[in-house]
């Protein structure tokens, strides 16, 4: 099969799958190439089609498209193809070996993967998919990359940066899950993160990765201090709120009391303590 645009004339070479709304081939470029590989997404469902255009436009007025790794797009016959560039596959599930990286290693591939979802310029509706298919790739020196080879059957358009945030870190646990009882700081605050839906943005992942992952790295106490303040926010403050609460109680009470007595009784216990000393009165 051969499908050919303004800008390219490709040879499909393989069927990488057959789906409900999209097929995925592997092509070569016919002509003035230099035998690179690409992915083909061939989209036959309309309002499939009509999503993607609309996630791109708006991908495109937002600023966030840049670079992308999208190569081309263009209609041929009844479909929609997307065209994208194929690199060979090693994906994260077959060869990331946390039981034999050290803990170092595993938080470094953790900020490799947030940083290629940083970098990637996809329109996260894409990425979202990218993420929750696992098209997930580990380099031998722990870089990762991305594969295209996408089922678009499950594409939803209002996926956030959120959505995909969130998605990455669950990903990021199930990478640190064999260091869980080497070390649990880095483990535990993800986890805690990922089950209050608190990330918004991937800086925000990046950020909770670094200030974990110090304290093994840099042994200073205030890195230490951070880490720990930063661990426990919710419960610091909670721990505040409370005390603020009785102290504002017991103020109000005082208040109260020296208002309609004149006096603040609870002062008379340390006043009457002195009074006498041994048997000896302080008054005389």
């Amino acid at each position: 099969m051969i499908l050919s645009s303004r800008k390219m004339r490709l040879e499909v070479i393989s069927t990488v799958s057959e789906g409900e709304v999209n097929d995925c081939y592997l092509a070569r470029e016919m002509e003035g190439g230099d035998g690179s590989l690409f992915t083909l997404l061939v989209i036959r469902d309309h309002e499939t089609v009509r999503s993607l255009l609309e996630i791109f436009s708006m991908a495109a007025l937002s600023g966030d498209e840049g670079d992308g790794p999208l190569i081309d797009s263009f209609s041929s016959e009844q479909s929609y193809v997307l065209v994208f560039p194929y690199r060979s596959e090693r994906p994260v599930d077959d060869f990331f070996v946390g039981e034999v990286y050290s803990l170092e290693k595993c938080e470094e591939i953790c900020s490799n993967l947030i940083l290629a979802c940083i970098s990637c310029a996809l329109p996260f509706p894409i990425l979202d998919l990218i993420l929750s298919q696992k098209k997930i790739n580990i380099s031998r020196d722990g870089g990762i990359y991305f594969s295209y080879a996408l089922d678009l059957k499950e594409l939803d358009k209002t996926r956030t940066e959120r959505d995909c945030t969130t998605r990455c870190a669950e990903i990021l646990l199930d990478l640190l899950s064999s260091k869980e009882d080497e070390k649990n700081v880095t483990y535990q605050l993800l986890s805690k993160k990922v089950a209050n839906r608190s990330y918004n943005r991937f800086t925000e992942a990046y950020r909770d990765l670094k200030i974990a992952s110090a304290p093994t790295k840099k042994s200073r106490i205030i890195v230490r201090i951070k880490s720990f303040f930063h661990r426990n926010a919710d419960q610091l403050f909670g721990i505040l709120f409370w005390v603020s609460l009785i102290v504002g109680i017991v103020a109000l009470v005082l208040f109260l009391s020296h208002m309609f007595v004149g006096d603040i009784p609870f002062f008379r216990i340390f006043f009457n303590s002195f009074k006498n000393i041994g048997t000896e009165s302080l008054l005389k």
